[in-house]
């Protein structure tokens, strides 16, 4: 199986997970964060479910790890990583930022990635070796001279637990603005020139494995907070650049931050 072959199944899986979405977003509904009958709960569901439907015929020997539906053949050396609406808040909320993540990983390394968005259709992606896509063109991260001059992203402060939180704001005082939410959303923007750093806590591999190589593909750079490569036994602390000549400028504020609170 090449990895061109692999791609050009990503981006079926991301079709058919956005036609199962888009009937969802915007809808008239009482939402129920509560009940199972949440418009994003049966989202979530038709997307994943028509996802897993292809990769079963289609690649009936690889693993595959969900949000929804839990993991088949994890021991598998090719395992691919589903989070069907990353985004929850946003998508609930109406807005187009969320995404479907859609993610390869062989011996637990992510070597495809897709980031969709299925309501303003845009999809960002990336694989091991080629350069990243955004709707079919390649994109560039771009250069940051210093963190003055950066746009700094995250999804929410809430994510940042004491200490994290002061490590962050330390980081964000130095960075010229600020933007919150996006999730994924913010990783394709990295990817395609727009935001410079997005830091963010609490991940999940669900939550990553599709944006690494969407950012690496694209010239940027994704590691934890103290600068090493992502694996499924980091913390969720994780940071990503445009310019990876920044990267000890992004460690250094964090580092001070977390600092100065003690």
């Amino acid at each position: 199986m090449s990895l061109s072959d692999d791609l050009a199944l990503a981006h079926a899986l991301a079709d058919a997970a956005g036609a199962a979405i888009r009937p969802f977003f915007r809808a008239r509904f009482d939402t129920d964060y509560k009940a199972d009958t949440s418009p994003v709960t049966e989202a979530d569901r038709a997307a994943e479910a028509a996802i897993r439907a292809i990769l079963e015929r289609e690649r009936p020997a690889d693993g595959i790890i969900g949000e929804e539906y839990g993991a088949v053949r994890e021991e598998a050396e090719r395992v691919w990583i589903l989070d069907p609406i990353d985004g929850t808040k946003s998508f609930i909320a109406g807005r187009p930022i969320f995404g479907s993540l859609i993610a390869l990983t062989t011996g637990g390394w992510p070597v495809l990635g897709i980031i969709d968005q299925p309501i303003a259709k845009e999809r960002w992606a990336g694989a091991a070796g080629q350069a990243t896509t955004h709707n079919g063109h390649v994109v560039k991260t771009r250069a940051c001279r210093e963190l003055s001059q950066a746009i700094l992203a995250s999804t929410g402060p809430q994510y940042f637990p004491h200490p994290t939180g002061e490590a962050f704001a330390h980081l964000a005082r130095d960075c010229r603005d600020t933007v919150w939410g996006g999730d994924c959303y913010n990783y394709g923007l990295v990817a395609s020139g727009h935001i410079d750093i997005v830091v963010e806590a609490g991940l999940k591999l669900h939550d990553i494995a599709a944006l690494v190589p969407v950012v690496e593909g694209a010239g940027g750079r994704m590691c934890d907070w103290q600068g090493d490569p992502l694996t499924d036994t980091s913390d969720g602390k994780v940071i990503a650049l445009g310019d990876p000549a920044r990267l000890d400028d992004v460690l250094e504020a964090l580092h001070e931050g977390h600092h100065h609170h003690h």
